[in-house]
C-alpha cells in the first residue's frame, strides 16, 4: 500500500510539470510563428538592401526614395552624386536614400 501511494505522489509530481509545460506551449507556439512569419521575412529583407547598396558603382541608374530617377555619376564613401534630367543637373544624396537600382544594359 505504501509502495502504491509513493508512486502516486511521483506520477502526479510529473503529470504537474508536464502539465505547466503544455501550458506554455501555445505561447512559444506564438514566438516561434512570428519569428517566421514577421522578424525573418523583415530580416532578409534588410539583408538584400544592404547589399543593394554596398554594390552601387558609378554609371548604375537608381531611383530614391523620393522617387527620382538618375544616374550615379561620382560615389563618396556614404554622398552619391546623381545625374537627373536632359538638362543634367547634378544631385548629392546620401547612400541609405536610394530604393532600388536599375542596371545599365551593356551589363
Amino acid at each position: 500500500m505504501l509502495l502504491t501511494a509513493q508512486t502516486a505522489a511521483q506520477t502526479a509530481g510529473e503529470g504537474g510539470i508536464l502539465n505547466s509545460l503544455m501550458s506554455f506551449a501555445p505561447i512559444i507556439l506564438i514566438f516561434v510563428v512570428m519569428y517566421f512569419l514577421m522578424i525573418r521575412p523583415q530580416q532578409k529583407r534588410e539583408k538584400k538592401n544592404r547589399e543593394m547598396l554596398a554594390s552601387l558603382t558609378t554609371g548604375d541608374n537608381v531611383t530614391t526614395i523620393g522617387g527620382i530617377c538618375g544616374k550615379i555619376v561620382k560615389i563618396d564613401d556614404d554622398v552619391l552624386t546623381l545625374e537627373v534630367g536632359a538638362d543634367k543637373v547634378k544631385l548629392v544624396f546620401e547612400r541609405w536614400a536610394i530604393r532600388s537600382v536599375d542596371r545599365p544594359e551593356s551589363d
